[in-house]
């Protein structure tokens, strides 16, 4: 049972960076801008928090560098890819080098060096439950949040005005436009707050998961998430499922190696690349591939008032 619970616990853990990803990423998506730019984004939102946490041991004010990070390069990727209408792959890759430069060049004198940490915190009675008590219920804070941005990104996106608006301009930009929504002004604002969100997920790996920095400490996971936000069809709960999975076989692949047995990492880093590789052709290989899985109909497509005029 201990072994059990042990894994769960850290299922959620490994999954949780993921999720906060994919969920931003998935505000961003669904106005129709692309964000191709994750892993950098996470990246500069790990080192942001962790610097700020390291020299103020405030981990709220930490939170919020690291979402001010994302939020400036959502900016940059908003500007480039909306108002100067720059391919919008092109700019997300750009993105995702320069938080890696920048996030490797800062981070050179912290490397090794420890910060204060969300620790968990028990919910009363909650967590006393068999089984399920100690694997939802003693997480650290960041955790609690995860879920219930999940749930709120959920119900505005499917159950709320506002949440019409942004997949309108998302499907029907055009459209939306007739009606007086500003798509400009829709697709900004998404992709500026998604994009902080994706940092804040950065972040849960330097101020929770651990508690030190560690040179691309993402591995990856903001390529997973690529892959995870078109294969849970843009919708915040198949994104908690698939981070989970992740997060899963995270887990596994640790407490194997804890009881000897050996699996090689390097087996394991490939397939983040392989998987973002496979969606990345299928998603761009015809325009039926695309409605089956569920694509908002403009992503990718920088939107001009006068081509429609």
């Amino acid at each position: 049972m201990d072994f059990l619970v042990g894994v769960l616990q850290a299922t959620i853990r490994a999954g949780t960076p993921i999720l906060l990803a994919a969920t931003g990423s998935i505000l961003v998506e669904r106005s129709g801008v692309m964000n191709l730019g994750i892993e950098g984004i996470m990246l500069m939102g790990a080192i942001g928090g962790f610097a700020t946490a390291i020299t103020t041991s405030n981990l709220f004010l930490a939170l919020l560098v690291a979402a001010l990070m994302g939020a400036m390069l959502g900016l940059i990727h908003a500007w480039v890819s909306i108002s100067l209408r720059v391919n919008q792959v092109v700019s997300g890759l750009a993105i995702a080098m320069l938080g890696g430069g920048i996030s490797g060049i800062w981070g050179r004198g912290f490397i090794g060096r420890t910060a204060a940490r969300f620790e968990p915190i028990p919910v009363p009675l909650l967590s006393e439950i068999p089984l399920l008590g100690p694997t939802l219920f003693r997480q650290d804070l960041l955790v609690y949040a995860s879920l219930l941005l999940v749930i709120a990104l959920w119900v505005f996106l499917f159950r709320t005005r506002g949440g019409m608006v942004l997949r309108s301009v998302g499907e029907a930009p055009d459209a939306a436009d007739a009606r007086g929504i500003s798509v400009y002004g829709v697709r900004y604002l998404a992709t500026v707050c998604g994009c902080a969100i994706v940092a804040i997920g950065g972040a849960y790996l330097s101020l929770a998961y651990t508690s030190m920095w560690i040179e691309n400490m993402t591995a990856g996971r903001g390529w997973i998430t690529v892959a995870l936000v078109i294969f849970s069809t843009w919708d915040p709960l198949k994104a908690l499922l698939g981070a989970y999975i992740f997060g899963g076989v995270t887990a596994i692949q640790l407490r194997l190696q804890t009881i000897g047995v050996n699996i090689s990492s390097h087996i394991l880093m490939m397939f983040p690349y392989l998987a973002t590789l496979i969606v990345i052709v299928l998603f761009n290989s015809s325009e039926r591939i695309r409605r089956r899985m569920g694509v908002p109909s403009q992503l990718g497509i920088p939107y001009s008032r006068e081509d429609k005029s």
